[in-house]
């Protein structure tokens, strides 16, 4: 398997090209990669597959061999990934996912590579049961849950996948392993949940800390982002534009009023490449 190691703010994916649809064995095989002690080591494994609906079309596997419907970080690899070694000269294509639909995505390039990536994420979904939640309603907002007699309240968002962002005090410090898988696998939550430790400094920033489902603890996650920012503009902690600061660096976030998309800017970058012998 010829793969590239790619990241998105220390999020970081095993790329693999030339695939023309997602093998049977990809649950299997991205449990034994991205072991970080037996493989190569990543959060996910990600395919570019051809699509007939997009310019490209990406499927992830996370760590723990479930699937993704969408990954902000993983998609402004591809992205980066497919201009930097030809597969398209244009600095505008599109990208299937599997929850989102149809990305738009934006390049700008300098010295014939890319170096930032601009997403337009589509719409935010808020209805409780699309989310998916267990609540019926319109919008789940500061909404309460308790967990081993602590209550938190959070505000259900899905940006193709299904995020709870819950303000603390101090994200930076946040214990992410205690709350994170518990609040991931809460009956709350049907399809269990991406959960975002946000703590809001003024309008314009925040502080951002993840458990991703099927992942844990990353340095930074796109759709977190995305989320949190959506959620901030929903509880007036911050106005439409801010900059979401996560432990591997920053993105920046538009809840754009117009047409009600949501648009995430940030880098992403190369590694190494490698080849490996598989055994499944």
């Amino acid at each position: 398997m010829n793969f590239t190691k790619m990241h998105g703010l220390g999020n970081d994916f095993i790329i693999v090209d030339g695939e023309r649809q997602l093998p049977d064995n990809a649950s299997e095989l991205a449990l034994d990669v991205c072991d970080r002690f037996f493989g190569i080591g990543a959060d996910g494994l990600v395919y570019i597959l051809p699509s007939e609906k997009a310019d490209f079309r990406m499927r992830i596997i996370n760590s723990d061999g479930s699937e993704a419907e969408q990954c902000g970080n993983a998609i402004r690899c591809v992205a980066k990934y497919v201009y930097d070694n030809g597969l398209t000269n244009r600095e505008e294509i599109t990208v299937e996912t599997l929850g989102a639909g149809v990305q738009k995505v934006q390049l700008a390039v300098e010295g014939g590579k890319a170096v930032s990536v601009r997403v337009d994420m589509g719409e935010p979904i808020l209805e409780g049961l699309k989310v998916p939640t267990t609540i019926d309603a319109e919008r789940v907002i500061e909404h309460p849950i308790e967990v081993d007699g602590r209550t938190f309240s959070f505000t259900a968002v899905s940006m193709g996948n299904p995020h709870c962002v819950i303000y603390v005090d101090d994200a930076a410090n946040f214990d992410l392993d205690t709350w994170g898988p518990k609040l991931e696998k809460h009956p709350m939550f049907p399809r269990k949940i991406n959960v975002e430790f946000v703590t809001v400094n003024s309008r314009s920033q925040a502080d951002m800390r993840v458990w991703e489902r099927g992942a844990g603890p990353t340095l930074a996650c796109g759709t977190g982002a995305c989320a949190t920012l959506v959620a901030s503009v929903l509880t007036d902690a911050t106005d439409r534009t801010a900059t979401i600061s996560l432990k591997g660096g920053d993105l920046f976030i538009e809840w754009n009023e117009a047409d009600n998309h949501v648009y995430m800017t940030g880098p992403a970058a190369e590694v190494f490449r490698g080849s490996l012998e598989v055994s499944r």
